[in-house]
Parts: C-alpha cells; sequence; structure tokens
C-alpha cells in the first residue's frame, strides 16, 4: 500500500524501490539484466539459505540429537531465524531445544543477517576477494564477536552461568539480539546490568543493510563514524579534501544527508516513545522503571521483542497499558519501514502536491 501511494507519486521505479530495502551506501550491484532478474536471484538465496536451515534442523531431529525438533518444528524455527522474525511454534522460544540445536540456529541466524548481495556473490559467484572488502561485513562479524565475548565474560563473571553453558547463552543472545531475532535461550531480563546494557547496545546495532533485519543498521553506524571522523580531522586541516569512503567507495553528499537524517530520527522517535511509555506505565501498570521503557522502546523500534524485566523472554508486554501498547504498535511500525516513508507519507505537502 505504502509503495503504490508514496513511490509513484516521487517517480521511483523498481531500481529505487530495490536501493530502499538496501539503506545507506549499498551499491546496487545488478545480477541480472533487470531488476526483476535481481530479485529473482536475490529470492534464490533466501529461499536456499531457508532450505539449508530447515535440512539442519531436521537432520538433527533424524539423528536422534535433539528428539524435539521434528520437521514443522525445523521448518518453523528455520523461516523464523532466516526472517529474522524470532517467533517459535512453542511459548518457550528456544530454551527448551537441544545445545546443539540452539548453536545451528546461532549460526542461521548470523548467516541470515549478511546482505543477500554478497551472499550471492560470495556463495554463487565465489568473489571472496570483495567480501573480504566489504567493510560493513567485517564490522558485523567484529560486533557479533567482540558482543558474544562480553556478554559470555559477563556472565562467567556474575556466576549466571559456567563453561560451555556461559559460552552458548551469551553467544546465542548476542547473535539473537544483535540480528533483531529475539530468540532466547535464556531469560536475559534475570541477568546483571552489565549483561543487560550490553544487550541493549546491541539492539541499537542491527545486522547487514540488504538483510531482513531492523533497527539502525551496521552500514549507517560505519558511515556515521567515518563522517565524524573526517570532520574531526577537518577541524585540525580546514583546507584539507577528505572525501567520506565506505569499502573503497566515496560516499555522497546526498547519502551522508539521509543516514544522519535517519540516525536524529531514529532517536528522536525513541526518546518520544520511552517518554510516552514512561507515563503510561506509572498510571496503568504500577510504574515500570526507566529502563524497562527504555529497553520495550528500543526493542520495539528495532523489531527485536522481548525487551527487559518483566516485558523480557520469560514475559510480556500484556501488563502494560492500552496507550502502552498503541505507542509500541507505532514503534514496531515505524521501525518496520524506517520512519521515512510513513514520515513523506503523513505530511500535508505531500498530498497538496
Amino acid at each position: 500500500m505504502l509503495a503504490l501511494a508514496v513511490l509513484p507519486r516521487l517517480r521511483i521505479g523498481g531500481r529505487e524501490l530495490l536501493r530502499s530495502e538496501l539503506p545507506g551506501p549499498v551499491e546496487i550491484e545488478t545480477l541480472g539484466e533487470t531488476v526483476r532478474g535481481t530479485a529473482r536471484r536475490l529470492w534464490k538465496v533466501y529461499l536456499a539459505v531457508t532450505a539449508a536451515g530447515v535440512l539442519a534442523l531436521a537432520a538433527l531431529g533424524w539423528a536422534g540429537l535433539d528428539r524435539r525438533m521434528g520437521l514443522f518444528d525445523a521448518f518453523s524455527y528455520a523461516t523464523s531465524a532466516v526472517s529474522l522474525g524470532g517467533f517459535a511454534p512453542h511459548d518457550d522460544s528456544a530454551r527448551g531445544l537441544a545445545p546443539v540445536t540452539q548453536w545451528v540456529l546461532c549460526g542461521l541466524m548470523a548467516v541470515a543477517g549478511v546482505n543477500l548481495l554478497r551472499l550471492y556473490r560470495l556463495a554463487v559467484l565465489r568473489q571472496v576477494r570483495a567480501a573480504a572488502r566489504d567493510e560493513e561485513l567485517k564490522l558485523y562479524a567484529v560486533l557479533l564477536v567482540v558482543g558474544s565475548g562480553v556478554v559470555t565474560a559477563e556472565l562467567w563473571a556474575a556466576g549466571d552461568a559456567g563453561g560451555a553453558g556461559a559460552l552458548r547463552h551469551g553467544v546465542f543472545q548476542a547473535v539473537s539480539v544483535m540480528t533483531t531475532t529475539g530468540f532466547a535461550t535464556v531469560d536475559w531480563a534475570a541477568w546483571g546490568t552489565a549483561a543487560t546494557l550490553t544487550l541493549l547496545a546491541l539492539m541499537f546495532a542491527g545486522a547487514c543493510a540488504g538483510s531482513a533485519s531492523g533497527s539502525v543498521k551496521v552500514v549507517r553506524h560505519l558511515v556515521i563514524f567515518r563522517f565524524a571522523r573526517r570532520e574531526l580531522e577537518q577541524a585540525v586541516h580546514p583546507d584539507a579534501v577528505l572525501p567520506v569512503r565506505v569499502s573503497g567507495r566515496v560516499i555522497g553528499g546526498q547519502v551522508l544527508r539521509s543516514v544522519l537524517l535517519y540516525a536524529l530520527l531514529y532517536l528522536l522517535v525513541l526518546a518520544v516513545g520511552t517518554f510516552g511509555l514512561a507515563l503510561d506505565a506509572g498510571a496503568d501498570a504500577g510504574g515500570a522503571g526507566v529502563f524497562t521503557t527504555l529497553g520495550a522502546a528500543a526493542a520495539c523500534l528495532g523489531n527485536v521483542g522481548p525487551a527487559f524485566g518483566e516485558l523480557g523472554p520469560a514475559g510480556s508486554y500484556a501488563p502494560l497499558g492500552g496507550a502502552s501498547k498503541v505507542i509500541l504498535g507505532a514503534l514496531m511500525l515505524l521501525g518496520r519501514i524506517e520512519i521515512v516513508p510513513l514520515a513523506v507519507l503523513l505530511r500535508r505537502g505531500y498530498w497538496r502536491a
């Protein structure tokens, strides 16, 4: 509906629609002679990853490694993991799965968080060098490793889990939250402050552009960091010409403006949503804490799902008041369509045009 209402008036065609699904300075690499051919190849990659996930999970059940994993559950978990949706056919999310199944599901989420264009070029065209030069992919991998290591260390130090359990839960939850999937192997709301703050930070990272992930996306963080570094260097050398580059490509002013605009709108919507939740929580839900309301706003705007406190993986959003649920619904919608299209649709000037 948004595409039919907005795009024709903005003179946007198929290539621009594809570009809107790849936020930031992501190059629209044509994989075919037409946009339709490119989309067809991307769908093949998506379906191939999903099919591989279904077979891998089902094989664990057939081998007796996880007797709970039948073909229906394998299909349900795989499709939910590749879409980074996080819904499960059981109300305990991924907590009742065997450890080996949780590791497979973790790997599936990590792969699904990669740009589909890059997956195609890496798996089908064997362009390993191009993947090695992709700075977004490298930063995505670094954030996953660092986030997983920090959470694991915090669990081990706090005694929340030990040995292999701390590693498995730390890695799984870091990957699940950063890719905005929302699967849970434990109730992370019961963890200490340091671990929950780490997960909150990962909620703002997101996965790669061109994946089904929500949140800000890694490439936008990369562009903002490069822009900030350029501005600091130019403060010292005002006459220097210092273009912003990502993966060897110069980022134009229009892309920089769009990335900065989205980041500012994201923070503004998050602040307004948190303030609205705090007001309604105090009236209808017995007074949720500031961290709980911030986590709920961040989880819904980033399309993660579970938040913290009573809104965590072991709880639900049911205790919140009606106004809070409306706010959270609006945050989920804004986060899913990335704010700007809806902001354009709601402007009075658009309908007068």
